[in-house]
């Protein structure tokens, strides 16, 4: 059986939440938001099947600080098993709730087994399940009220394209305080969704850091669409075009960025939207002696 996600009651919060009562809900007290000093709740969005038989477990999460951003390094306070520690999961950490951040692929004799993500944060564990159960069969692919998909992501004009969890990658490399050029172009249906608001743009694009030693600063965390051709040329689609920004980075070291593309008119579960990574080489700038 099938389970969208929106039909949910309490959409994607992750399996934490299954074994509660309603009862119990309604029972406890609402706890004021923190500016810092919570932990992070990893969470299980669900779990799709690939064309070629696999299986894919798609994970958000919640950090539960309104201001502070956590770095969680990939070790005994960031883990993915078995298999891990390291399975493609962030470890720089955005505030609040983060829907559909990474998936993992898991063969398609993955049968009963399990995945657990645990996270340790301001000295709180977390440890969230993943499995093939039925009840969390999800597809990230369509947006059934309206009949609509996620739109499409280039990192480079040509035929390759990112779209909903199926991700691209792009390694670049520069050097410290220099900023580097991020361009992506997209091309969406802009079907509109009933019982949503009507945005003025169809897609929307953020950047933000993903995993890295130092801090990432972005000319335009959230830059515009230049409506045109879409990274393949195109310009038949509804709505197309290019967005800039850039990149400066602090430190030397490895650096992933991730580039979302929405089109979930404010509703990021399970569908729409689009996101891919940039691997970043940052050197030492030698001339400033560092």
């Amino acid at each position: 059986m099938r389970v969208s996600c929106l039909k949910l009651l309490i959409p994607c919060v992750g399996l934490l939440l299954l074994g509660a009562a309603p009862a119990v809900f309604a029972q406890l007290p609402e706890e004021p938001a923190h500016a810092s000093g919570q932990g992070i709740t990893g969470a299980f969005e669900g779990w799709f099947q690939n064309p070629d038989g696999s299986f894919s477990f798609w994970f958000g999460y919640n950090n539960r600080n309104t201001k502070e951003e956590l770095e969680i390094p990939i070790g005994p306070n960031n883990r993915i098993e078995p298999g891990g520690p390291d399975q493609g999961q962030p470890t720089h950490f955005l505030l609040q709730r983060q829907m559909g951040v990474f998936s993992i692929k898991v063969p398609k004799d993955f049968g009963t087994k399990k995945l657990t993500w645990t996270l340790v944060a301001n000295g709180k564990t977390a440890v969230i399940p993943a499995s093939l159960n039925p009840l969390w069969e999800i597809d990230p692919f369509l947006e059934v009220s309206a009949g609509k998909t996620p739109p499409l992501l280039w990192l480079d004009p040509g035929p390759s394209t990112a779209k909903g969890p199926n991700i691209l990658t792009k390694s670049v490399t520069t050097t410290v305080s220099v900023p580097i050029p991020l361009t992506v172009w997209v091309s969406d249906e802009a079907k509109n969704v009933p019982g949503r608001p009507i945005m003025p743009v169809p897609v929307t694009i953020a950047w933000s850091k993903y995993r890295g030693p130092g801090s990432v600063t972005f000319s335009k965390p959230r830059p515009a669409i230049e409506k045109g051709p879409d990274g393949g040329g195109g310009t038949t689609a509804p709505f197309s075009g290019k967005s800039t920004t850039t990149a400066t980075f602090s430190e030397p070291g490895d650096y992933v960025l991730e580039v979302v593309a929405n089109a979930t008119r404010g509703f990021r579960c399970c569908c729409c939207w689009t996101d891919s990574e940039i691997k970043v080489s940052v050197k030492a700038d030698t001339k400033a002696g560092q």
